[in-house]
Formats: structure tokens, sequence, C-alpha cells
């Protein structure tokens, strides 16, 4: 059974970090690239940061180029995403989610995996105030 269990989320002022993580269990997550992706209240959820499963690829929405870091841990079968400089657009219920498509410019996590669904996590709400 594949669970999905991200943490760290929170209310913090504009200006402030935060780093959320993401547990993937029953998943061979390190075969797989892994993202972050976003959705506030009256909008569509929308693709955050995803990274590949080395490590070696990532991307980054231009909203949080420059503020934002992924991360993965594949031994402890952990994703993260370093925020900084958290801004109130931000503010949002953030999902872990796997496998996801990546290329050089795109991610996305509405696909179809050969193999087995995308795997979702309930998500971590944060909340950024100006």
């Amino acid at each position: 059974q594949v669970q999905v269990v991200e943490s760290g989320g929170g209310s913090v002022q504009a200006g402030g970090s935060l780093t959320l993580s993401c547990t993937a269990s029953g998943l061979a997550f390190g075969d797989y690239a892994m993202g972050w992706f976003r959705q506030a209240p009256g909008k569509e959820r929308e693709g955050v940061s995803c990274i590949g499963w080395s490590g070696d690829s990532t991307y980054y929405a231009d909203s949080v180029k420059g503020r934002f870091t992924i991360s993965r841990d594949n031994d402890k079968k952990t994703l993260y995403l370093q925020m900084n400089n958290l801004k109130p657009e931000d503010t949002a219920m953030y999902f872990c989610a796997g496998p996801v498509l990546l290329t050089n410019n795109y991610c996305s996590a509405s696909w179809s995996p050969p193999g087995g669904p995308v795997y979702w996590g309930q998500g971590t709400q944060v909340t950024v105030s100006s």
C-alpha cells in the first residue's frame, strides 16, 4: 500500500521561510520523478516544482524561481521543498505527487505512468500573511 504524507506547512509572514517534506512509503521512490503542486481557493492546481529520480533534473514554476528549492533523499524516500521569501500569493494547499512527467521545461502529474497511477498526498497548508 502506497502512502504519501506531506508535512511542514504553517502560517508565516511575508518574507519568511518554510520547508515542506513528503515521505512516500510503499513506492519505488528512487525510480521516479516527484513533484510539488499547489492549489489556492478558487484557483486551478498548478505545478510548483519537480525533480528527477536522481535529483539532477529540476523544474520550477516562474513564480517561484529563485525562492524555492526542491531536493530529495532517496534513502529516506523523502522529498523536500525549501521555500524562502514567501509571498501572500504563495498561500495554498501544497501537495506532493509522483511519479510525475518531467521534461526540460515542463512538469505534470496529469498523465498515466506505465505500471501504475500517480500517487498524491493529502496536502499541507501554507498561509503567508502580508
